[in-house]
């Protein structure tokens, strides 16, 4: 993979992710607000709405990292609602008004990130996070949301090197995604080989692991964050263990998603497995 990216590059890739976002978002008239996105129940405000509920709740954590710890209690005791309460203020707005919040915030957190140690604990939903993890998840949370925003328009993005951070993300997470569903994680590792935007090719685990999962990058993260069916890709996934984990990978915290359905967003075709 390439080098390890440092703060200051992390939070020029956020500032990026969060514009193109805001470029999608900002000319939409109030009927394609409330566009139905591929989240059962959420349309497009709310997905932002949940973005703004975040992004203050990041900065929170880095400012008063005691007080938004202390706030966890509330999701542990009801999940589900908690989440559906993150999107209860944006649903509250006028679209203007909705979109202005997100932009406050998304600055703020910016703002309260600049002097960060990155080698920094930073609590969060789970383990605490290095402050470079804590930020890299920000980005994946907004490009995740904004593919449910894309896929609600019928917006086809542009992908970019910024995925970068989403696909690390996504492959530390096997181990998370072996616990969410109560399995041991096998003491084999899965060469992971990406094919990104800007020509490069990442990659992760050893060159001679003969589990395996390749392809173009996009899709990768697609399928780990479950925001498309691996039957809709054109990855190619070899061995057991590669197969095991591509059917549970969740690239985000909480308990498993639902993903979505074969079909839903075809693209090239059907997965190849060997």
């Amino acid at each position: 993979m390439t080098a390890k990216p440092d703060l200051a590059s992390i939070l020029a890739d956020l500032a990026a992710e969060h514009d193109d976002l805001d470029r999608i978002v900002a000319p939409l008239d109030a009927a394609a607000w409330e566009a139905p996105t591929p989240s059962e129940g959420w349309a497009v405000r709310d997905q932002i709405g949940h973005l703004a509920y975040f992004d203050r709740e990041a900065v929170r954590a880095l400012t008063d990292p005691d007080g938004f710890s202390a706030g966890l209690a509330d999701l542990l005791v009801d999940p589900v609602g908690w989440m559906e309460r993150s999107v209860d203020e944006g649903r509250a707005l006028a679209a203007p008004d909705l979109l202005r919040v997100w932009r406050e915030r998304r600055a703020t957190l910016l703002d309260a990130s600049r002097d960060l140690d990155p080698a920094a604990r930073i609590p969060w939903y789970g383990p605490p996070m290095s402050a470079l993890s804590f930020l890299s998840a920000r980005l994946m949370e907004t490009w995740i949301h904004g593919q449910d925003v894309a896929d609600a328009l019928g917006v086809e993005r542009v992908p970019t090197a910024r995925l970068r951070h989403v696909a690390h993300i996504s492959v530390r997470a096997r181990g998370f995604n072996y616990s969410q569903h109560g399995k041991e994680l096998p003491d084999r590792e899965v060469r992971v080989e990406l094919a990104a935007p800007d020509g490069e090719v990442w990659t992760w685990g050893p060159q001679d692991a003969t589990d395996r999962v390749s392809g173009d990058a996009e899709e990768f993260c697609l399928v780990t964050t479950q925001r498309r069916h691996l039957a809709d890709t054109d990855l190619s996934v070899e061995g057991e263990l590669a197969r095991e984990w591509m059917a549970i990978a969740q690239a985000y915290a909480g308990p498993p998603g639902p993903g979505r359905r074969p079909g839903q967003f075809p693209k090239r075709g059907a997965v190849r497995q060997a």
